[in-house]
C-alpha cells in the first residue's frame, strides 16, 4: 500500500514539474528556437550586380543644310498642243519633230487662195478710200469742198480699213505660228492633207527651264521656301541643281502633300520631260551631329532617338530630329551639346540604368571628326 502512494507522488512530483516547464516558455533545448510573430526571419545580403559598361563619346559639331527628299519627274515649262482654226488644205507644213522654232515662226499653212485675194482687193479698196480722203481734205482746206462731204469721205477710208483689217484676219486663221520658243515634240498632220476645225496639227515644248515636280510632306513644308536651292537626281544618275520656284499652298487630297516645282537650267535641251528624279532640297543650315546609324535606337515609348549618360552615369534619352542620312551616317539635330552618346551597348541599358561609362578609342574620334568634316 505505501508503495503504491510512492508511485503516485511520484507522478505528482513529475506533472508539477512539467507545468513549471511549459510556463517558463524556453523550448530552445528541444529543437530550434522559436520567432515572435513581430520578427522576420534574419535574410542573407545579396551581392550588388556589377555595372554594365557602355562606351561613350561626345561628338563634333557642324552646321548642316536640313535635306528633304521627294520623289517626282521631270516635266516641260511649256507644253503647247496646235490646232487649227479653221478647215481646208495644208498648203504649207515647214516643221518637223525635233526642230527648234522660235516665237511667232510659221508652223501650218493652209491653202487659202480665195481669202489671199480678198485681202489684196481689201488693201486695194484702202488705198483708193485713203486718197480719197486726202484729196477731200484739200479742197476743205482750199474752201472748195463741204465739211459734210469730208466727212463721208473719212468715213468710207475707215470702212476699208476695218474691210482690210478683217480679210487679214480671215487669211490668218488659215495661219498656226508657234507661241513660244521650243521645240517640236510631234507633228501630227502631213503635208497635203485635209484637216478640219479645231484639228490637232502639232505638240511643242519648251525645256529651259526644265521643272522638276514633286510633293513634300506637311511635316517638311515649314522647312522650304521660295528660292531655296535644290539637287536632282535623274534616273540616269545625273546631277543637277536648280531652285524652288514654286510650292502649292494646297494639299493634296489624297495624300495630304504639297506639289513643289524646281526650275532647273537647259539651254543645250539635254534634260528630257517625264523622266524620274529624286528632289533634294536644302534648307536652312541646323545645329547637329554626325553619328553611324546603329546608334538610332527606340525608347521604352517606342520613340526614334538615342541613349546617352548624364554627370551620375545614368541612362537618359533624347530624342532626335534627322536632318540628313548621308553615305556616312546619320545628321542628327536635337541632342544637347554636352550629350555624353552611348555608341557601344546602347541596346542593352535602358532610362534610368546606372552605367559605366568608357570614352570611345582615339581611332573612332577621329572617324566621326572626318566624317562630320568631309575629310579623308
Amino acid at each position: 500500500m505505501s508503495k503504491i502512494r510512492f508511485h503516485k507522488l511520484a507522478a505528482l512530483v513529475v506533472l508539477v514539474a512539467f507545468a513549471a516547464w511549459m510556463g517558463t516558455g524556453e523550448f530552445s533545448s528541444v529543437g530550434s528556437a522559436q520567432t515572435s510573430p513581430d520578427e522576420k526571419p534574419a535574410q542573407a545580403e545579396q551581392p550588388k550586380a556589377p555595372l554594365r559598361t557602355v562606351m561613350v563619346v561626345a561628338p563634333p559639331r557642324l552646321d548642316h543644310a536640313r535635306a528633304i527628299r521627294v520623289s517626282g519627274q521631270t516635266e516641260a515649262d511649256k507644253r503647247a498642243t496646235l490646232a487649227t482654226r479653221a478647215a481646208g488644205i495644208i498648203a504649207e507644213l515647214p516643221v518637223r519633230q525635233g526642230d527648234h522654232i522660235k516665237q511667232g515662226d510659221l508652223v501650218l499653212m493652209l491653202d487659202a487662195e480665195e481669202k489671199a485675194a480678198a485681202a489684196e482687193t481689201a488693201k486695194a479698196v484702202l488705198a483708193q478710200r485713203k486718197a480719197e480722203w486726202e484729196a477731200t481734205q484739200k479742197l476743205m482746206k482750199a474752201g472748195s469742198v463741204a465739211k459734210l462731204q469730208a466727212d463721208g469721205a473719212w468715213s468710207n477710208y475707215q470702212t476699208a480699213l476695218s474691210q482690210l483689217q478683217a480679210a487679214e484676219a480671215e487669211l490668218s486663221r488659215n495661219q498656226i505660228k508657234a507661241p513660244f520658243d521650243g521645240v517640236v515634240d510631234r507633228v501630227a498632220v502631213e503635208l497635203g492633207s485635209s484637216v478640219v476645225q479645231g484639228g490637232e496639227v502639232a505638240t511643242i515644248l519648251s525645256l529651259d527651264p526644265i521643272l522638276a515636280k514633286g510633293e513634300i510632306s506637311e511635316r517638311d513644308l515649314r522647312y522650304v521656301k521660295i528660292g531655296d536651292e535644290a539637287e536632282v537626281k535623274l534616273v540616269n544618275g545625273e546631277v543637277v541643281t536648280g531652285k524652288v520656284r514654286y510650292i502649292s499652298r494646297d494639299a493634296t487630297s489624297q495624300t495630304r502633300t504639297f506639289p513643289v516645282e524646281i526650275a532647273i537650267p537647259n539651254a543645250d535641251g539635254a534634260i528630257p520631260a517625264g523622266m524620274t528624279a529624286e528632289i533634294t532640297v536644302r534648307a536652312k543650315p541646323v545645329d547637329a551631329v554626325m553619328l553611324p546609324r546603329s546608334v538610332v535606337t527606340l525608347s521604352e515609348n517606342g520613340d526614334l532617338g538615342i541613349r546617352a549618360i548624364d554627370a551620375a552615369s545614368k541612362v537618359v534619352f533624347y530624342p532626335i530630329d534627322l536632318v540628313d542620312d548621308t553615305q556616312k551616317g546619320l545628321v542628327l539635330g536635337g541632342i544637347p551639346a554636352a550629350a555624353q552618346i552611348i555608341i557601344a551597348g546602347q541596346d542593352l541599358v535602358k532610362e534610368g540604368d546606372e552605367v559605366k561609362a568608357e570614352p570611345a578609342s582615339e581611332a573612332v574620334l577621329k572617324k566621326l571628326a572626318e566624317d562630320a568634316t568631309g575629310t579623308q
